[in-house]
């Protein structure tokens, strides 16, 4: 641990917490702590799925319900079931929910222009260009790469996008039954395994590694949405995949990729990837690396 790093950050928080009014009892002096005051702004106007809430906001169920306790008791939520589905609970804004929620939304724009009024233009725009990079690397943070069982349906529908990603892409298009196979045992102890990245417990990544008797192991499928790309995730992930195999005794790693996946190639060589003679047939590689692992 970098303890000038950290330092650095607890440094930051500290004054974001103080500025934005984190630490006052009555937020933006409306009578409720920021955490209520939050979780009204996010039910919105249009209401909120309590299971979208709690993964938005990263609650556990405990604390959430009490929030919302909280708010129902102040006559400004209402918590159901949605229609047709008594499983699935629904936060709505009642009429005086509304109107709360519209003068926190005046008061926010009101708190923002007290931070930037007694600046510069100048500085202004430094200010902004640097809280834009600030939060961009904060979601990188919050990724969180764990394995997961390839036949889950995040799993499947993070391998779908990639297929629709690649078809865009690709010069002839994609046809996955035309590519090498991935079997889903493969992907599974000990045979391989299969990583998912999540945001907020959404998908946002994945990527594979195919753990071969007697040869290199290979990596397979990382993709990364479009909404997250240029966090470092798609590194996070080869790392991490590539951390696997090294941990189970492999010393190499290979792969093969599509040409018109630039982007994917400078990752592959900035790794440390180094291009070899083609050892498969995928119908749609051209350029084919390996890597050697350290213990």
């Amino acid at each position: 641990m970098d303890a000038e790093l950290v330092a650095a950050v607890r440094r930051f928080n500290r004054t974001v917490t103080q500025r934005v009014g984190a630490l006052d009892e009555e937020y933006m002096a409306r009578g409720r702590p920021l955490a209520q005051a939050r979780l009204l702004w996010e039910i919105g106007p249009g209401g909120a799925e309590v299971a979208a809430l709690r993964a938005r906001l990263g609650l556990d169920s405990g604390h959430l319900s009490r929030l919302l306790r909280t708010l129902e008791s102040d006559g400004l939520v209402t918590v159901g079931p949605a229609d047709g589905d008594g499983r699935v609970r629904i936060a709505t804004l009642t009429e005086a929910g509304r109107a709360e929620w519209t003068e926190l939304d005046k008061r926010s724009d009101d708190l923002a222009w007290s931070i930037l009024e007694p600046l510069s233009e100048r500085r202004r725009g430094r200010l902004v260009a640097a809280m834009a990079e600030v939060e961009r690397l904060l979601v990188g943070s919050m990724v969180v790469i764990e394995p997961c069982p390839p036949g889950d349906p995040r799993a499947r529908a993070c391998v779908r996008a990639y297929a629709r990603d690649v078809a865009r892409r690709f010069d002839e298009g994609f046809d996955p039954a035309l590519s090498s196979p991935v079997r889903d045992e493969e992907l599974v102890p000990p045979g391989g395994v299969f990583l998912l990245a999540t945001l907020n417990a959404e998908p946002v990544g994945c990527g594979a590694v195919k753990l071969h008797r007697d040869a290199p192991a290979e990596i397979k499928r990382v993709w990364v949405a479009d909404s997250v790309r240029g966090l470092g995730i798609g590194r996070r992930l080869l790392d991490e995949l590539e951390r696997y195999a090294a941990d189970r005794g492999w010393t190499a790693v290979r792969l093969d990729t599509n040409r018109n996946l630039t982007e994917a190639i400078a990752m592959y060589r900035a790794a440390g990837y180094r291009e070899i003679e083609p050892y498969n047939s995928e119908r749609y590689a051209h350029h084919w690396f390996e890597k050697r692992l350290s213990p």
